[in-house]
C-alpha cells in the first residue's frame, strides 16, 4: 500500500520534502545574505475549518493570519518590513466579512510596527489565508534553532497553556457562545489574537545572550525536539518551572491536565530560547522571561518531584488532526 502523508506526519513530510530541495536547515524563517544584513522571508497557510474554530470573527481571522507570520520573524531577532497575503474566498462569502479579515490583518500588522504590502485574492472552495512576512537582521544579531550547548539555560517568554485551553473552551462554545465569564473570553483571545513577541526576540537578539531560538506555535515539547535536532543537543525541563497561564485552571481538570496542556498544546506563540548562564541578566533586562530548564546532552526529559520521565514528542500536526 501507498503511505499516506498521514501516516509521515507534518515533520517528517517537511523533512523529505526539504531533501528534494536540498535544504538542510530549518529556521523560523530563510535567510538571504544582504551587506550586512540578512533578509528573513516566511509563509503560513491557514484554513478555516482545520485551524479557526466556529467562534472565530473575520476580524480574528485575519490578525492570526499575520500574527503566525510576524513571529517567525521575532524568532529571528529581526525587524518586520512588511507582509503579503493571498487569499482563496469562497464565491459565496459575505463581502463585510471579506472586509473584516482584511481589516484585523492590517491592525495586527500595524500593532506590531509594519504593513500588508499586497498580494492575491482568489476563488476557493473554502476560505484559506497564506501569509508571507519579510524581515530583516543584522548579520552578526540573527538567531537561529542552532546554537544551544550543553550547560545554557532553557527558557521562555510569557506564560504556556492559555491557547491549548482558549481551544478547548471554544469547541465546547460552539453553536452556543462563551458567555460573558472574562476568564473564559480571555482564553478565547489568548488563542484567537496571538501577540507575536516582536519585541522581546528583538531585545534578545540585540543582547546577544542567546544562543538559540524559535517560537512555540506548535507546543513546547515539538519546539524542544526541533531545537534539540538542529543543534545536536538535549533538553532538562523542571516541571516546578514551567509558567502556567494561571487561566488554565479554569477549565483543566487538574494539575497533570494543565501541564500537559503548557507542555503539548500549542498556540500560545511565545518564544523558548537557549542562553548563556552567564549571560542571564543580560537576557532578563532585554525582555521579561522564565528559565525552564537547562540544554543537556541527550533527550528531552521532564523533571519532577516523583522523578524523571522523557517526554514523547506530541503537539499540534496538521497531518494528524484530532480524529484523523
Amino acid at each position: 500500500m501507498a503511505q499516506r502523508c498521514e501516516d509521515l506526519g507534518e515533520r517528517r513530510l517537511v523533512r523529505r520534502v526539504a531533501e528534494i530541495l536540498g535544504i538542510s536547515e530549518r529556521d523560523d524563517c530563510a535567510m538571504v545574505e544582504d551587506g550586512e544584513n540578512y533578509l528573513v522571508w516566511t509563509t503560513d497557510m491557514l484554513h478555516r475549518r482545520a485551524d479557526f474554530p466556529e467562534i472565530a470573527t473575520g476580524w480574528q481571522i485575519g490578525w492570526m493570519a499575520a500574527a503566525v507570520n510576524l513571529s517567525d520573524v521575532a524568532a529571528m531577532g529581526a525587524l518586520p518590513t512588511g507582509l503579503l497575503s493571498a487569499a482563496g474566498i469562497p464565491p459565496g462569502t459575505e463581502v463585510e466579512y471579506v472586509e473584516e479579515i482584511f481589516a484585523g490583518m492590517k491592525d495586527c500588522a500595524r500593532t506590531f510596527g509594519t504593513r500588508i504590502l499586497g498580494g492575491d485574492l482568489d476563488s476557493c472552495d473554502e476560505l484559506t489565508l497564506v501569509g508571507t512576512a519579510l524581515g530583516r537582521v543584522e548579520r552578526d544579531r540573527v538567531l537561529r534553532r542552532r546554537g544551544a550547548r550543553p550547560g545554557d539555560l532553557l527558557c521562555t517568554t510569557g506564560t504556556l497553556g492559555g491557547a491549548g485551553a482558549g481551544l478547548r473552551v471554544a469547541l465546547e462554545a460552539e453553536g452556543k457562545g462563551i458567555g460573558s465569564d472574562p476568564g473564559l473570553v480571555a482564553l478565547t483571545r489568548r488563542l484567537l489574537e496571538p501577540s507575536p513577541r516582536m519585541a522581546e526576540g528583538r531585545a534578545l537578539a540585540l543582547s546577544g545572550a542567546a544562543t538559540s531560538m524559535m517560537d512555540n506555535s506548535d507546543g513546547l515539547v515539538l519546539s524542544l525536539y526541533e531545537l534539540a535536532e538542529a543543534s545536536g543537543v538535549g533538553f532538562l525541563l523542571q516541571e516546578e518551572m514551567i509558567p502556567i497561564d494561571p487561566l488554565v485552571a479554569l477549565v483543566a481538570e487538574d494539575r497533570e491536565d494543565a501541564l500537559d496542556l503548557a507542555l503539548t498544546a500549542g498556540g500560545d506563540f511565545e518564544l523558548v530560547f537557549t542562553l548563556r548562564a552567564d549571560r542571564i541578566g543580560d537576557a532578563a533586562d532585554a525582555c521579561g522571561l522564565a528559565v525552564i530548564g537547562t540544554v543537556a546532552e541527550e533527550g528531552v526529559i521532564l523533571a519532577s518531584a516523583e522523578g524523571t520521565e522523557e517526554l514523547r514528542p506530541r503537539g499540534y500536526d496538521q497531518m494528524k488532526r484530532p480524529g484523523g
